[in-house]
């Protein structure tokens, strides 16, 4: 089939290689959110997945908003079969959902209906989910509630970030995404509608949704600092300013700590939560970068019952 593919963070980038790499179909051209200011200059740059089409010689297309005259005009052009979906980040509009033969087929990280929305691998890790996913289905106007053409299932790690997990399931997905494609080409997929049941949303974490709460128990702030690891990231205020926290462990046998109160050792540092206690391995301060717990508490020398919230 002719594809446009849509996407833009670099979590799309292994779907883009495997359809290019598939051989069996062709990928015309890429569309994907304009460049965007980044870094100290905050200099205009490329998406990673423009730069990876103009890399191996796609055409790339930027619209501002995807109803854009202009675009539609050229996607009307080049007359795609099918156009494939990864975190693309603009809405769809109906015109241009019913350009292509097939649709518009989106590679949604969650094992749909469950977790419907911008932040599925957040959310699930947030919730405890043991088992997770990815998904391919129809774009319609609802939010992520197309027919599915299939799935394929990834086991949750004790310790992963939603970063950990989003890469294995770019790559697992990417597989899926490709082989949804060949399924539609020979007629051998069809799009089945979505269970009525298992219904769940990821809207997108805010700041103040990664705030740490020391009153809950230690095993909702580990899964609060995973689930927000690296973005938008986990925090709590220190002195009245806020200390992001990238790695914090459960100890089960150290409960002699309130919510919030801080304990610092040689090696280790510790907070009470409603349960026991966490151990910060790592942390960064406000405007620094990341650093081991100990060596943090070493330098801002922790006062006896001094807290964190």
């Amino acid at each position: 089939m002719k594809l446009v593919f849509a996407g833009t963070p670099e979590v799309a980038v292994p779907a883009l290689d495997a359809l290019i790499a598939s051989g069996r179909h062709e990928v015309a051209a890429v569309v994907t959110r304009p460049d965007a200011p980044a870094g100290r200059g905050r200099r205009l740059v490329a998406s990673p997945v423009a730069q990876r089409a103009e890399e191996a010689g796609i055409e790339v297309l930027k619209p501002v908003k995807p109803r854009d005259e202009d675009f539609l005009a050229r996607l009307r052009e080049i007359a795609p079969d099918c156009c494939p979906v990864v975190a693309y980040g603009a809405l769809l509009p109906q015109v241009a959902l019913d350009i292509p033969v097939h649709g518009w087929v989106n590679l949604h990280f969650s094992l749909l209906p469950a977790w419907r929305g911008a932040a599925p691998v957040q959310h699930a890790l947030m919730a405890g989910d043991e088992i997770t996913g990815a998904s391919t289905f129809q774009i319609e106007r609802g939010l992520d509630s197309g027919p599915l053409y299939g799935t394929v299932t990834e086991v949750v790690r004790p310790t992963d970030t939603s970063g950990d997990l989003l890469t294995r399931l770019a790559f697992a997905g990417s597989g899926l995404l490709a082989a949804t494609m060949d399924g539609i080409e020979d007629g051998t997929l069809k799009a089945v509608p979505q269970p009525a049941d298992g219904i769940s949303l990821a809207p997108k974490i805010t700041v103040e949704d990664a705030q740490i709460d020391w009153s809950a128990p230690a095993l909702r702030v580990d899964r609060v600092v995973r689930g927000c690891t690296p973005a938008p990231g986990a925090w709590t205020l220190f002195r009245g300013e806020r200390l992001k926290l990238v790695q914090a462990v459960p100890v089960p046998d150290h409960t002699d700590l309130a919510p919030g109160e801080l304990s610092a050792g040689k090696n280790n540092v510790y907070v009470g939560t409603g349960s026991h206690a966490v151990e910060l391995l790592w942390v960064q301060p406000q405007g620094k970068k990341p650093m081991k717990g100990a060596d943090w508490a070493r330098g801002v020398r922790i006062a006896p019952d001094e807290h964190v919230g």
